[in-house]
């Protein structure tokens, strides 16, 4: 297939989670014999900060306003055969428009940020997506599974909804022998909402052992946030240096946000990162991380710091025996080439059902008849 992509970024991590994702889909897909073409928008704060300028796998443009889209991609959509249209993408809804009135083959809405979409609609917040918009999607992509992939189809309209998570790179996440430098850490963006739990698993646990060492990665903490003095903080780490941050720790921290807690089956593509590094995972509870993770056995759940303190302490065969049952999970389960091969199950099912209904109509329904 031609596939095109307009993505809110693939040459930049920056502050997002949607470049990795991307980057795996978009690898795998190639290795299948696809034809991608990413369109992504020339913005500032991801021009300083481009950690992948030039993905080997695919085409990449870069578009400055939407009058340069449209007036120098328009071929590449109307030819392609799937186009799909990411969250966050700016100007999303006039881009999205513009694909649905230009694109020649099946469109699909993927979204990386589902529940935040959701909620966003709910309160007539139409940054990145219009009401009206999805139903005209052939496939609504959604890294939210459980009830909401039917409550995407039932009330908001979505013809066909399917869960398509993320996933790992396991060229890029695999475990290494590396000595231990911290007890515990975390990676991700600041996120207010976000902010409590890390007080409360890691800062507090932190202050409670003072002799061991642990670590917060990410961009745009605030100033003002005191940190024990035995937390160590980076501003940034770019993705290739993710693997070796998990493989330095005892057990990694994994916080959701409230929009994917309330939503359940959210999993985050850091979760699915620290796994096939054989990292232990110590991680708060939403509905359906049983369908991800067996507690316990794949996964350690934390309700209170005293948890993580627990979790800790355990032996280090048993936690280097979580970290390996949580890699064979996701080596099966989350791979990107497994997306790769979703996806592409997703477009064979939709043109099928839509050929096979388009045989049964032209069968029943006699030439002439109202």
């Amino acid at each position: 297939m031609k596939i095109a992509i307009l993505g809110l970024s693939i040459t930049s991590s920056w502050g997002n989670g949607h470049a990795t994702t991307w980057r795996g889909l978009v690898r795998e897909l190639a290795a299948r014999g696809h034809e991608v073409t990413f369109l992504e928008r020339d913005v500032p704060w991801y021009a300083q900060n481009r950690d992948l300028a030039n993905p080997p796998y695919c085409g990449t443009e870069l578009y400055s306003t939407l009058g340069d889209l449209f007036s120098r991609y328009e071929e590449i959509v109307s030819k392609s055969d799937l186009t799909i249209v990411g969250s966050y993408v700016p100007d999303g809804v006039a881009v999205g428009d513009w694909v649905l009135g230009t694109a020649g083959g099946l469109t699909a809405f993927y979204d990386i940020d589902t529940p935040v979409t959701i909620g966003k609609l709910e309160r007539g917040d139409y940054e990145y997506l219009h009401p009206a918009q999805i139903p005209r999607y052939d496939l609504y992509l959604s890294f939210t599974g459980g009830p909401m992939l039917r409550r995407l189809e039932h009330f908001w309209g979505a013809r066909r909804a399917h869960a398509l998570y993320c996933s790992f790179d396991p060229d890029l996440y695999f475990p290494e022998s590396i000595p231990e430098e911290w007890a515990l850490g975390y990676l991700g963006t600041y996120s207010p909402d976000r902010q409590p739990s890390l007080d409360e698993f890691l800062c507090r646990v932190a202050e409670s052992r003072p002799e061991e060492r642990f670590a917060v990665a990410g961009p745009l903490y605030p100033a003002e946030i005191e940190w024990p003095r035995n937390v160590q903080r980076f501003e940034h780490l770019s993705p290739d240096l993710h693997r070796r941050f998990y493989n330095s720790q005892r057990a990694t921290l994994n916080i959701t946000r409230a929009d994917m807690i309330r939503a359940g089956y959210s999993p985050s593509v850091r979760l699915f990162e620290a796994a096939a590094c054989g990292t232990p995972i110590i991680s708060d509870y939403w509905p359906g991380i049983e369908d991800f993770f067996l507690p316990d056995r794949e996964i350690l759940i934390a309700r209170r710091a005293e948890d993580v303190r627990r979790c800790l302490s355990l032996p280090s065969s048993v936690l280097q025996g979580i970290g390996i049952a949580a890699r064979t999970r996701v080596m099966k389960c989350h791979s990107a080439a497994r997306r790769a091969a979703d996806l592409e199950l997703f477009v064979l099912s939709y043109t099928f059902h839509e050929n096979h209904s388009d045989f049964r109509k032209k069968q029943i329904i006699p030439s002439g008849a109202k």
